[in-house]
C-alpha cells in the first residue's frame, strides 16, 4: 500500500534527489551553495509584520523555484510546465539547480526571526526548515553520490509510473488542445531522458554503487510487458482514444497521427534501448545482495533514510527490535480472533486456511468493486462522528491498469487536483484473484481511501492558507502513518464486529509490524529475499504474491515501510495523551482537525503542536 503521485520527500530523493527532515541550526553540508542557516548568525528583534513579509517572500520564492524543478508534480497539480524542464532530469545541470536554489532559501530563512512569528507561521517556519535541512543531506556529495547513480528502481521508476501519468487516468490533464501538445512534446523526451538515466547508471558502475539484480530483473520484466504492447493498446496511446468532442475534426487528425509517431518511432524504441543497456551491461554487474549493506557506502546511507523517513534519529537495531516485539503482541491478538472464527488448529495452520480456503478469496474483479463501493457507503455514515472537516475532492475507486498490476502492492492511492476537478483515486490490485483476501478490504478502504490518504491528502492541497510545501508535499512518516491510525477507527466505528474484517485488520496491523523487522533485516542484517518472504509468510495470513511484492518492494525503496507503523504509533500516543490530559474536553472531531489542519508534519513538528493544543484547553 502507498501512494503514487503526491511527492513523499523520502520516496522522492530516492529517485530525483529532493528529501526532508528536520532543521536544528546546522549548517549545510560540503558542496551546498549558500550553506547559511537560521542560527548562522544572530538576529535583531523583528516585528511580526516584517518577519511574516520575509517569510511569506521566502516560501513564494522557494515555490517558484520548486515549481522549475519538478515538472511532473506541477502538471500533477493541473499546472503548465514547459517540456524543456522535463528534460533536465538526471542531470548535472538539475543538481545545480536545486543546490542553488536551496542556499538562496537557507539564506532568507536565516533573515527570519522565528520568534516574531504567529504560531501557525512558526509551525510552516518549522516545517520549511525540516525539509531544506534534509535537501542540504541529500544533495552533498557524499550523498549524491549513492543515490543518483540509481535513478529508477522497480517500484517507483520514471519507465513504469510516466506511461500511467500520461495514460488519461493518471496525474497529466488532457482537455485541451494545448495540453495534447504539451504532454506529446514531453513525451518526446524520453529517449533524451532514458540516455540521461543511462550515464547516471554508467557513473555507479564506475564508482562501485549499483544496484541489486534482483531490482534489475524486475525492471526488465516491466519494460517488457510495454514493449509487447501494441502502440494504440499502451498506456501512451491512451488519450487518443478520449479525444474531447470539442476538438475539430483537423485537430484530431493530427494529433492521432503525431501520439502514434512518436510511440511507434521515438518511444518504444527508447524502451528497447533502456532494456538493452539493462539486460547487456548493467545486469552482469549489479550486486547480489538485495539489502543497502551490501552495497557500497549502504550503511550510512541506509541510517539517513531511516532518519528521513520517519523523521526521527532511531537506530535500526532498536526499530527492528521494536518490530519483534510488535509481532508477538498481534499475533497474541490473532489468537483470539482465531477461535472466534471457530478454528481449533495452531495459528501457523489457521494462515495456511486462511490463503488456500476459496470463502476467503475475489472470484471476480466485480466483486472487490462492489465490495469495496459498499465499504465507503458504510464509512461514510459514520465520518460526521469522527470529522469535522471533509474534503471537496470525490474519491474514484478503480483497479490498477494490466501492465502494472504485477508489479503493484495490494493497493495504493493516486491524489487529485486542488480544486477538486479530478477525484483522487483509490487503485486495488485484481492481479492473480485467489492470491487477493477479501478479509482485508475494510482495513484497505480505510488506509488508501477514506479517511486515510484521502482525506489527509485532499485536506492539505485544498487549504490555500498553507504554503505549497505542506499543501502539496509531506513526509512518509505522517502521510503513511495517519492511514494507519485511521485504519484503528474502524473499531469504534464498528466495522471489525465481523471476526472476518477484524481478522483482516490485524493481519494488516501485522503487516505494519513485520516491516519494521523485515526491512531492518534486509538491510543492516544481510537478510536474503526468500527469508524475508518465509518470515512474512510465517507471522501473517498473507499470500505469497504479496509478501513477495511487498518485500520487493522494501529493496527498491529502503526504509519506506518503516514510517507506517512509527507514524501510526506516535499519532496514537499522542492521542492518548490529549485524552489523559483533557478528559471530558476531549472531542475527536477536534483532535484530528488539530492533526491534519497544517499538512503532513515532521512528527516533533506535530508533537509540538498537539501539546500547545492540550495546554490550551483543546479549543
Amino acid at each position: 500500500m502507498g501512494l503514487k503521485t503526491l511527492r513523499l520527500r523520502h520516496v522522492a530523493h530516492v529517485v530525483i534527489l529532493l528529501s526532508g527532515s528536520m532543521l536544528a541550526g546546522c549548517a549545510a553540508p560540503a558542496g551546498i551553495a549558500g550553506g547559511t542557516t537560521a542560527a548562522a548568525a544572530p538576529l535583531a528583534p523583528q516585528t511580526h509584520a516584517i518577519a511574516s513579509q520575509r517569510l511569506a517572500a521566502l516560501f513564494e520564492a522557494d515555490a517558484m523555484a520548486e515549481r522549475k524543478l519538478s515538472p511532473l508534480e506541477l502538471v500533477a497539480r493541473g499546472e503548465a510546465s514547459p517540456p524543456q524542464d522535463f528534460a533536465l532530469i538526471y542531470t548535472d545541470e538539475m543538481l545545480a539547480r536545486q543546490r542553488k536554489s536551496l542556499g538562496e532559501s537557507l539564506a532568507a530563512l536565516a533573515r527570519v526571526d522565528r520568534s516574531a512569528l504567529l504560531p501557525d507561521e512558526q509551525i510552516s517556519y518549522d516545517v520549511f526548515a525540516a525539509n531544506k535541512r534534509e535537501d542540504a543531506v541529500f544533495l552533498s556529495p557524499k550523498f549524491v553520490a549513492l543515490t543518483s547513480v540509481v535513478p529508477m528502481n522497480h517500484f517507483y521508476g520514471l519507465h513504469t509510473s510516466y506511461p500511467t501519468f500520461v495514460s488519461g487516468k493518471g496525474g497529466a490533464s488532457f482537455k485541451t488542445v494545448a495540453q495534447y501538445d504539451e504532454n506529446l512534446a514531453r513525451t518526446a523526451l524520453l529517449p533524451q531522458i532514458f540516455d540521461q538515466a543511462i550515464a547516471r547508471y554508467r557513473q555507479g558502475e564506475a564508482s562501485g554503487v549499483v544496484t541489486s539484480k534482483l531490482t534489475v530483473r524486475n525492471m526488465i520484466g516491466q519494460i517488457d510487458a510495454l514493449l509487447a504492447q501494441p502502440p494504440e493498446q499502451s498506456p501512451f496511446w491512451g488519450p487518443v482514444t478520449a479525444l474531447p468532442a470539442s476538438f475539430s475534426k483537423a485537430e484530431k487528425a493530427r494529433i492521432t497521427r503525431e501520439y502514434r509517431a512518436t510511440i511507434s518511432d521515438k518511444v518504444m524504441p527508447a524502451y528497447a534501448r533502456l532494456r538493452a543497456f539493462l539486460n547487456d551491461e548493467y545486469l552482469p554487474v549489479a550486486r547480489e545482495g538485495v539489502g543497502l549493506s551490501a552495497m557500497k557506502g549502504g550503511d550510512v546511507l541506509y541510517r539517513e533514510l531511516v532518519r528521513s523517513t520517519t523523521t526521527l534519529d532511531l537506530d535500526p537495531a532498536a526499530i527492528h527490535e521494536l518490530g519483534l516485539k510488535e509481532v508477538a503482541r498481534i499475533r497474541g491478538e490473532m489468537e483470539g480472533v482465531k477461535r472466534e472464527i471457530g478454528f481449533t488448529g495452531p495459528l501457523h495452520d489457521f494462515f495456511d486456511y486462511i490463503r488456500t480456503n476459496p470463502r476467503f478469496h475475489p472470484r471476480t474483479r466485480e466483486e472487490l468493486s462492489n465490495g469495496f463501493a459498499q465499504i465507503g457507503k458504510t464509512v461514510d455514515a459514520q465520518i460526521p462522528r469522527y470529522f469535522s472537516t471533509v474534503p471537496k475532492t470525490p474519491l474514484s475507486i478503480t483497479p490498477y491498469p494490466a501492465y502494472s498490476e504485477k508489479y503493484e502492492a495490494g493497493g495504493s492511492y493516486d491524489s487529485g487536483t486542488a480544486d477538486g476537478s479530478r477525484p483522487g483515486t483509490f487503485y486495488f490490485n485484481t492481479y492473480d484473484l485467489p492470491s487477493r483476501f477479501l478479509t482485508g478490504m475494510t482495513t484497505l478502504y480505510l488506509h488508501e481511501g477514506i479517511p486515510g490518504h484521502h482525506f489527509q491528502i485532499s485536506l492539505a492541497q485544498e487549504n490555500e492558507k498553507l504554503p505549497d510545501f505542506q499543501r502539496f508535499g509531506g513526509n512518509t512518516a505522517f502521510v503513511e502513518g495517519w492511514a494507519l491510525y485511521a485504519e484503528t477507527l474502524g473499531y469504534p466505528m464498528g466495522l471489525y464486529k465481523d471476526p472476518l474484517q477484524h481478522w483482516g485488520t490485524l493481519d494488516d496491523e501485522m503487516l505494519r509490524a513485520m516491516r519494521l523487522v523485515v526491512d531492518t533485516g534486509l538491510h543492516t542484517k544481510g537478510w536474503t529475499r526468500d527469508q524475508a518472504i518465509a518470515y512474512m509468510l510465517d507471522n501473517s495470513g498473507m499470500g505469497r504474491t504479496d509478501a513477495t511484492a511487498e518485500v520487493e518492494r522494501y529493496i527498491a525503496i529502503p526504509g519506506q515501510a518503516l514510517a507506517y507503523k512509527i507514524g501510526a504509533l506516535t499519532i496514537q500516543r499522542l492521542r492518548a495523551k490529549a485524552e489523559n490530559a483533557l478528559g471530558p474536553r476531549f472531542d475527536i472531531r477536534k483532535f484530528h482537525e488539530q492533526v491534519l489542519v497544517s499538512g503532513a508534519l515532521p512528527l516533533p513538528v506535530l508533537e509540538a503542536k498537539i501539546d500547545r493544543w492540550i495546554a490550551s484547553g483543546g479549543t
